[in-house]
């Protein structure tokens, strides 16, 4: 097991808010190696023996619990693929934060591939939290996939929020969702890119049962000579209600293609999507300006305040 050195800290506060270390269960990563595990009575972290990652087993009935499993590189040239399952009995209430800081200070790339399954099991809630941060100076890239996978049982609940502002090169991000009857699934994305950098955002969310519902909400903004491409799907197979929202803002000569998908499959789903992509308003950069602020601060505001 290794020791987290102030680079490292630096960057499981940027990804998991962790100051110290936390209550609850917990399993820290570093550099592609174990850096500190705890478990509870209720919430099991066990390593996987034939692929790279751990199974994480919440017990039935577990509420007010949490789960941290943060991973960082700070290291050049480091590339590495985990799986992680996740194992939610029924009628819990669990919070639980990933997330990877990559900080490259060298000339090779590095990259971290993270895959989380999610088995939701019925009445449960998850609040689930994921942040995406780079840093360094050197001319290798920050790079991170992640692929997330949801499958959840009757009257589930799971709000999820992925968030990526500063430093990441390269993302793809998929998700993918599977609700049964009574199931919501609540996604706020937050997504910014700058320089040459490159994100991809796809959502794939089936609506399988009667009472399904999802809310997808993306919002990004797209700076510099920075590419974006947001992809949100809903099916509707059932009796269900589904709505998604791409909300972009558009600086330099950043460019956004945001791809919208609803199908629907049963006469009675409902589903609903909304997209926006400008500009920041003129009339909002004076009225800060009139306050005194510089014409970057008052940019630097409107797009704080957009992206909370």
């Amino acid at each position: 097991m290794v020791k987290l050195d102030e680079i490292q800290k630096r960057l499981m506060r940027e990804v998991a808010d962790l100051h110290e270390i936390p209550e609850g269960a917990y399993n820290f990563r570093a550099n592609s190696q174990l850096a500190g595990r705890s478990t509870t009575a209720n919430i099991d972290i066990k390593s996987k023996e034939d692929v790279s990652g751990i199974d994480i087993i919440i017990k039935d009935g577990t509420k007010k619990e949490s789960v941290h499993i943060p991973v960082v590189l700070s290291e050049s040239g480091i590339k590495e693929t985990v799986y992680n399952d996740f194992y939610v009995g029924e009628d819990c209430d669990v919070l639980i934060v990933a997330g990877c800081g990559i900080d490259n200070c060298g000339s090779q790339d590095s990259e971290h591939d993270g895959v989380h399954r999610f088995f939701i099991g019925k009445n449960s809630k998850v609040k689930y939290v994921e942040k995406h941060y780079g840093s360094g100076d050197g001319k290798g890239k920050r790079i991170l996939n992640p692929v997330t996978e949801v499958y959840m049982e009757e009257n589930a609940a799971m709000e999820m929020e992925m968030v990526q502002i500063k430093g990441v090169d390269s993302t793809e991000r998929t998700t993918k969702a599977e609700l049964k009857a009574g199931a919501k699934l609540v996604v706020h994305e937050r997504l910014m890119t700058h320089g040459e950098q490159k994100a991809a955002s796809v959502y794939d969310v089936a609506l399988n049962g009667d009472g399904s519902s999802a809310d997808v909400v993306s919002r990004s903004v797209a700076r510099d000579s920075s590419y974006q491409k947001l992809d949100l799907c809903i099916l509707g197979n059932a009796a269900c209600s589904g709505h998604t929202e791409c909300d972009s803002i558009i600086m330099d000569n950043g460019r956004i293609l945001a791809v919208p998908s609803l199908e629907a499959n049963s006469v009675e789903a409902m589903l609903v999507h909304e997209a926006a992509i400008g500009k920041i308003a003129g009339d909002q950069l004076t009225k800060l300006m009139t306050l005194g602020l510089t014409e970057q601060e008052a940019e630097e505001q409107i797009i704080n305040g957009f992206l909370k």
